[in-house]
């Protein structure tokens, strides 16, 4: 009970910061989306033939290695927290944060707004089932990974600038890199389900679809 209610105080004191980072994210996926509408035509036409490409080698049967696909997608998720961890271990990684949040929202928006500008409702459609899943536990550990290492780089800027020697960040440190070990278990957990549900329901999607 002691625990919830640290963790509850925390998001309240916090809260702003949060707030910020999914306006952020939120901001970064209308931007992806803007894109999309400003690629011209033959710029769409080429990129979508590569992901006709994808499509087809997926229902063709060709053998797929879902330990591939795992190490791939969690390698990735594994670079951006780590970028996330070592920024907020600095005072002039906050600007850093924002724009790696930013561009993951980007990333998101342009590859929904693509699909669904391409195929219409299939596209929705392809894009919630190879999308969503994962992103369902990823957004929400990307935005609580940069929300700590922005709040952590501010403790940093007051324990340099403050005459207050009592200011510890043993603690702080400890749990700062504990919440990443979490974050990390998760972004494991969010490949799993990228590799082995998300993967197996765009097939599907597609034997449907077409």
């Amino acid at each position: 009970m002691k625990y919830q209610a640290m963790v509850i105080e925390h998001f309240r004191t916090n809260m702003s910061v949060y707030l910020f980072m999914a306006t952020l994210l939120v901001t970064g996926i209308v931007f992806g989306a803007i894109i999309v509408n400003s690629m011209s035509f033959v710029q769409k036409q080429d990129l979508f033939f590569h992901i006709e490409q994808f499509f087809s080698r997926m229902i063709t049967g060709e053998p797929i290695v879902h330990k591939d696909i795992l190490i791939k997608s969690f390698f990735t998720h594994w670079q951006y927290l780590i970028v996330l961890f070592l920024l907020g271990l600095t005072i002039i990684g906050i600007p850093f944060i924002w724009l790696f949040i930013f561009l993951k929202g980007l990333a998101i928006g342009f590859s929904v707004g693509f699909m669904v500008n391409q195929l219409g409702f299939k596209g929705l459609f392809m894009a919630t089932v190879s999308i969503a899943p994962q992103n369902m536990l990823i957004i929400p550990v990307y935005l609580l990974a940069g929300s700590l290492s922005m709040l952590f780089s501010l403790l940093l800027f007051r324990k340099i600038t403050s005459k207050d020697s009592r200011l510890s960040l043993r603690l702080p440190l400890i749990q700062y890199v504990a919440a990443f070990v979490l974050f990390f278990a998760l972004a494991f957990l969010a490949s799993l389900v990228e590799t082995f549900i998300s993967y197996e329901a765009v097939k599907i999607a597609i034997k449907t679809l077409t």
